[in-house]
């Protein structure tokens, strides 16, 4: 137990011993690690057999003997892989300050260099982007967002909400609420899929979030109000358009009266092709 109790918030291994009610047991040498259901990244399953790495989170130790606790959702796996990675991190040169995760989805990391000759965000991705990639592969194919942490609390709540492009931060301190206002056309980018991004970046952040569009729906029907103002006849413009069409169609209908008119006289007018009757000279 005391070999495994120093690595505890480390990354460790194991080959997949069964597969029992969701969680997966791996063989550890003389500890077993189980991996519950909860610290699995959703979507991925094991074969037996199979080596896994997870970080260790608790070793407990009962009467069936110790037994290691293992976690790939939790968010310090996210970092502890990076380290393995990054040489910068390892050493302490640029510093992890803050994770946000959804395993398997997307995770935001929040990175500063204690060197101004350093660039963190450059360190994270590495040549060619092949750090972070190995990073993702890992974690079958998480999507991550590496952002330069700041000590202006506007400026990192912008940054943890990129891609969007913010237009203003308004920050309410007592409240830590911050008030966003974005271009419409970075609305749905800012909120993300089912308000994945703007809860990333609350978590990230530590402030409550609030994202309002400029131009967005209530602009619009505002717009939409004005272009269907009354004219100086009291008729709006939609409703003259309605009126127009009625006289047009008007117009173009039969009219009754003419058409039974035009019966009557084709029907006792002589056919074209038949001749005149000639007067008699009587």
């Amino acid at each position: 137990m005391s070999d495994y109790g120093l690595k505890e918030g480390e990354i460790v291994s194991g080959s997949v011993e069964r597969v029992e009610r969701g969680s997966v047991f791996l063989q550890m040498g003389r500890a077993t690690g189980y991996m519950p259901w909860a610290e699995q990244i959703p979507g991925e399953r094991f074969r037996q057999g199979e080596r896994v790495r997870a970080l260790l989170l608790k070793v407990e130790e009962g009467n069936r003997g110790v037994f290691l606790r293992l976690s790939r959702a939790h968010p310090k796996f996210l970092v502890e892989l990076f380290k393995e990675e990054v040489p910068e991190v390892k050493n302490g040169v640029v510093e992890v300050v803050a994770v946000a995760r959804e395993a398997g989805q997307r995770s935001k990391i929040a990175v500063r260099s204690k060197d101004a000759h350093v660039d963190p965000i450059g360190a994270l991705v590495g040549a060619r982007g092949v750090r972070v990639s190995t990073v993702t592969s890992e974690l079958a194919g998480e999507k991550i967002d590496i952002i330069e942490w700041s000590p202006d609390e506007a400026a990192f709540i912008q940054a943890a909400l990129s891609p969007a492009k913010c237009l203003s931060v308004d920050l309410d301190r007592e409240t830590r609420l911050a008030s966003i206002l974005v271009a419409e056309d970075q609305l749905s980018l800012a909120i993300g899929r089912g308000g994945q991004n703007v809860r990333l970046a609350a978590k990230l952040t530590g402030w409550r979030i609030d994202i309002k569009g400029f131009g967005s729906p209530a602009e619009n029907e505002a717009n939409e109000v004005t272009e269907a103002a009354p004219s100086d006849d009291g008729i709006t413009e939609g409703e003259a358009d309605e009126e127009m069409k009625a006289a047009k169609a008007a117009e173009a209908a039969p009219n009754p009266a003419l058409a039974e008119a035009i019966a009557d006289a084709g029907a006792t007018a002589p056919a074209a092709d038949e001749p005149a009757e000639e007067k008699s000279d009587e």
